[in-house]
């Protein structure tokens, strides 16, 4: 199996690079946010950012800390056992990093600029948790993007970022610009 997980900062494109990965060249793509979102409805909670980042640290810790990253490889194999390309997003944690590599992946990093990623977001609005001001927005990557703020299972997007094999900036709206990129990136 050849597995890509993806980290980065939000609204950079994580997904944008999953599709892209799916619709041009075959692999199956397994959202852990998804999976974080799933369990959040069966436990009768809102979908909001405290709740994943509260739900995902829980898992760090009663399992270990590429725990999402063994659901959604489970996930893949339940569905599509054929299939022999999986892409996992989005790494939150550098033991999911660390997991991909044990996997023999890779990890890539998407970033794009904040101004650019702020509109992104504000303009999809899939929740309340999306109604912020640019300041709120900053504020809130900079808590995500720091080394553990609470103990090794919160959230470490820097740490994410660290053990990444491949980086991709997506400053850019053109998808065709950004298709272009991942094909280098990656080369596929």
């Amino acid at each position: 199996m050849k597995l890509i997980g993806i980290g980065g900062t939000n609204g950079s494109g994580k997904d944008t690079l999953a599709q892209i990965l799916v619709e041009d060249y075959g692999w199956v793509f397994v959202s852990v946010s998804d999976i974080l979102r799933e369990e959040l409805k069966k436990r009768g909670l809102p979908i909001e950012r405290k709740h994943l980042r509260a739900l995902s640290a829980e898992w760090r810790r009663k399992y270990h800390h590429g725990h999402v990253v063994d659901l959604a490889v489970e996930r893949f194999k339940d569905k599509n056992n054929r299939a022999e390309k999986l892409v996992v997003s989005s790494l939150r944690n550098p033991g999911e990093a660390e997991r991909i590599h044990e996997l023999g992946g890779q990890v890539a990093w998407v970033d794009a600029d904040s101004k650019l990623r702020y509109k992104r977001i504000y303009s999809r609005q899939r929740s309340t948790e999306d109604q912020k001001t640019f300041e709120q927005f900053l504020a809130e990557e900079q808590e995500e993007m720091e080394h553990h703020q609470g103990d090794e299972a919160t959230l470490s997007l820097a740490g994410v970022k660290a053990k990444a094999d491949i980086f991709l900036t997506n400053d850019s709206d053109d998808i065709e610009q950004f298709k272009h990129e991942v094909k280098k990136a990656l080369s596929l």
